[in-house]
C-alpha cells in the first residue's frame, strides 16, 4: 500500500495535477486515493527526501516549486546523456527498431493533433526510452532513467506549445538513426535538448528578471 500510494502521488506531482507550490493536506490526499492517512504521511516523507516535496514546520507540506536553476542543471546533463545516446543508437538500429521509432513517433503525432498534454508527454518519454535502449550501454541507461521522472515533471508545460517543433525534430531524428548517420544523430539531438531546455525558460509562468 505504500508503494501504491507513494507512485500515485509522484504521479499526480510529474502530470502537475499536484501543481508546484500546492498545498498537500493529508487529509485530503487520503480521501482522493482511498486510503488512510498513514501511507499519505509515509509517502509525503519519502517524496520529501527525493525533492519532490516540501516539508515546512507548522505549515505543512507542499509541492516543491523548483527554480530555474535546479531545470537547467537536471535538463543541461539530459542533453549531455541522451546526445551520446542518440549517437550511439544510430550505429546499432536494425530495420525493425526503426519501425518501432516510426511507431512510437505517430503516437506522439496523434497526441499532437489531439492537444492531449498527457499523451505528449507520455509519447516523448516512450521515444527518448527507446533511443535510450538502442544505445547498447547499460550505465547511459541507468544515469538517463535516474532523471526520467523529472524530465517529464518539467516538460509537462511546455509539451503543447513545444509539440510540432519537437515531433518535426523527432522525424529528423528517427531519419539519421534510420540512415545510421551517427554524427547527424547527434547533433540533432543536440539542438532537439536544448530547444527544450530554452522553451522551458521561456515558459509563460516562468520568473522575469
Amino acid at each position: 500500500m505504500r508503494q501504491v500510494v507513494y507512485e500515485a502521488l509522484a504521479e499526480l506531482i510529474i502530470n502537475r495535477t499536484l501543481e508546484p507550490g500546492q498545498h498537500l493536506v493529508e487529509a485530503d490526499l487520503a480521501e482522493y486515493l482511498g486510503v488512510s492517512r498513514q501511507p499519505v504521511r509515509e509517502a509525503l516523507q519519502r517524496l520529501q527526501s527525493e525533492g519532490w516535496v516540501d516539508l515546512r514546520p507548522a505549515q505543512g507540506a507542499f509541492v516543491h516549486l523548483p527554480t530555474d536553476e535546479e531545470a537547467d542543471q537536471l535538463l543541461s546533463v539530459r542533453s549531455v546523456l541522451e546526445t551520446h545516446s542518440a549517437k550511439l543508437a544510430a550505429g546499432n538500429a536494425t530495420a525493425e527498431d526503426v519501425r518501432k521509432l516510426w511507431d512510437l513517433q505517430q503516437v506522439g503525432v496523434q497526441a499532437l493533433r489531439a492537444e492531449d498534454t498527457e499523451g505528449l508527454v507520455a509519447a516523448n518519454a516512450a521515444l527518448h526510452a527507446f533511443i535510450t535502449q538502442l544505445s547498447g550501454n547499460a550505465v547511459l541507461a541507468e544515469l538517463i532513467g535516474l532523471v526520467d521522472r523529472r524530465v517529464r515533471w518539467y516538460y509537462t508545460p511546455i509539451a503543447r506549445p513545444r509539440g510540432r517543433d519537437a515531433w518535426n525534430e523527432h522525424d529528423e531524428l528517427i531519419h539519421a538513426i534510420s540512415d545510421g548517420n551517427t554524427e547527424a544523430a547527434e547533433q540533432i539531438m543536440a539542438k532537439h535538448t536544448e530547444r527544450t531546455r530554452q522553451a522551458y525558460h521561456e515558459r509563460p509562468e516562468a520568473p522575469r528578471s
